[in-house]
Formats: C-alpha cells, sequence, structure tokens
C-alpha cells in the first residue's frame, strides 16, 4: 500500500463492527439518555458482562469510595457509585481493553493513544468540578474520553488492513499520524452518528479541533484546553512542551492561572487509587499507565 491510496475508500469499505464500542457500554450510555432511565435496568445491563461487573464492584469498594460496608452486589455498587458514575466506569473499562494490538507498531499507538484519552477524560473532570461548571462534570469525563475516538477507529482499521495483506509494508509510525491528521475527525463523526451517542459527544468529537470555540460552549472549551494540557505534559502521540497554555482563550474563559494550574497539574501525577468519577473532593485522579492493568 502507497502513501498515495485514497484512505477513505479502503476504510469506507469496513463494517463498524471494528470493536471500538463495548455494546454493555454503549447501551448503558443510551439507557441514561433517556428521561425516564432506572437503577433496575442499569443494574441488568452491568449483570450482563461479568468481567464489568467485576470491575464495577472493584471501583465501589476503591479508595475513592469506600463506606463502611463493603460493596458485594451490583446493586449495591450502583446504589454507591450511582448511574452515570457507573456508565463512565463502564465506558472506560471497555475503551481500556480495546487499546492493544499483536504489531508492535499498532500496539504503541494504541497505548499512547489510551494514556491521552483516559488523562483527557480525567482532567475534563477535575476542570469542571473545579472552574465552578461541576454540572458538567460526567459530560466532561465522557467527552474527554471520546473526543479522539476516530483515531482508535483508524488503528483497528489498518490493523484489519494489515491482516487482509493490504497494508501490511505500511504500518509505520508517520504514515499513520498522516492517517490520522486526515481522517480521525471524518471516522469519528461516523462512528457518533452510526452508534446514535449524544449530540454533545458528536460536536466534541467533530469540531474540537476548529480555529475557535463560542466561550458559552462550556464542555468544549474544558475539552479543547485539557487537550492541550496533556501535549504539554506529554500525554499521548503529540508533545508540545512550548504550548503557551495560560495564553490560550480556553484559560481566560474557565479562569486559570499560575496556581490553578499547577493545581490541575497533580491530577497526572498523583499515583494510581481508580478514582473514576471520584468526588471533587478527592485529591487527584489515576494515571492513565496504571489503570485497569
Amino acid at each position: 500500500m502507497s502513501n498515495s491510496l485514497d484512505f477513505s475508500c479502503l476504510l469506507n469499505t469496513l463494517p463498524f463492527e471494528l470493536p471500538v464500542f463495548h455494546m454493555v457500554a454503549l447501551e448503558l450510555q443510551h439507557h441514561l439518555e433517556k428521561p425516564d432511565f432506572s437503577m433496575g435496568r442499569t443494574i441488568s445491563l452491568v449483570n450482563e458482562d461479568q468481567s464489568l461487573a467485576g470491575h464495577i464492584l472493584k471501583m465501589a469498594n476503591s479508595a475513592a469510595y469506600i463506606g463502611r460496608v463493603p460493596i458485594e452486589t451490583i446493586k449495591d455498587a450502583v446504589i454507591r457509585l450511582g448511574s452515570r458514575q457507573v456508565c463512565n466506569i463502564a465506558m472506560t473499562v471497555s475503551q481500556s481493553s480495546l487499546h492493544s494490538s499483536k504489531n508492535e507498531v499498532v500496539h504503541a499507538l494504541m497505548q499512547s493513544l489510551w494514556e491521552h484519552s483516559y488523562s483527557c477524560a480525567v482532567g475534563c473532570q477535575w476542570v469542571a468540578q473545579n472552574t465552578g461548571h461541576r454540572q458538567y462534570a460526567d459530560q466532561a469525563y465522557m467527552a474527554g474520553l471520546l473526543h479522539d475516538i476516530g483515531k482508535l477507529f483508524l488503528l483497528k482499521a489498518m490493523e484489519r488492513l494489515n491482516i487482509m495483506g493490504v497494508a501490511e509494508a505500511d504500518l509505520e509510525r508517520d504514515l499513520l499520524m498522516e492517517v490520522f491528521a486526515a481522517h480521525h475527525v471524518e471516522q469519528g463523526r461516523r462512528l457518533m452518528k452510526q452508534w446514535k451517542l449524544p449530540e454533545i459527544y458528536y460536536h466534541i468529537v467533530a469540531d474540537h479541533h476548529n480555529d475557535s470555540v463560542d466561550p458559552d460552549d462550556t464542555v468544549m472549551v474544558i475539552v479543547r484546553f485539557v487537550n492541550a494540557a496533556c501535549k504539554v505534559k506529554g500525554l499521548g502521540l503529540e508533545c508540545n512542551e512550548e504550548l503557551p497554555l495560560l495564553e490560550l482563550p480556553e484559560a481566560a474563559v474557565l479562569g486559570f492561572d499560575e496556581a490553578m494550574l499547577d493545581s490541575f497539574f497533580q491530577v497526572f501525577q498523583d499515583p494510581a487509587d481508580e478514582k473514576i468519577g471520584a468526588s471533587p473532593e478527592s485529591t487527584g485522579a489515576p494515571h492513565a499507565k496504571a489503570l485497569f492493568s
């Protein structure tokens, strides 16, 4: 396969059955968007996947949430965590498990992509909770987690093409980064439409690279700022230590100064103790490399 090949034509021939979403996690997300969603249905969905149920129980008994009585059932776990936190955990667990490959180049990129996506999720939640936008914390977490989902689809697609013998000689980092730059937004939009995820996440995936942003578009402002911060800290596929974060318009909208930025960066430095969706009073967040290892 040459660099000049029309990737769009190849990608459009691949099915959306490529694993980029866990069906239970996806159904949980759809369920929570209904105005009459029920805790009972949340519990039933979690119980459909034993591995996911195990992670939910583990999280409910982690240091971030533990109460006086250990949690032993999914029902009690959902009561302790809340349905929306369970949804965040489900999507995080499912995305974590998909970022692996037998191909060394693809696997390395997937691991960097996971580090970036998870760090963005945790960072977006922290920013929402600490800049007067706590009501958007759950949405910000999910938006941060999914904003680059098109890149995961592209890696899965290129891996499939490699197995088919179409891309055997060309799975090199530089080429794959070019493919990301050209196609990840388009493929992310396709995924959001295909899987019927809420409009807010389609908007984030489709528009987070736009030249400007509406200052009243709070979740987008948060995602763009945290995405830039992750680049400064080298969390992911790109690194730009010289990016002047406090000069970004998003920093001004969110009210960031040096002191707040220092506190924010601590989110990426604290040791992992599995605080997905933890309360605002929690001091840190799990490091992406260590989660679910």
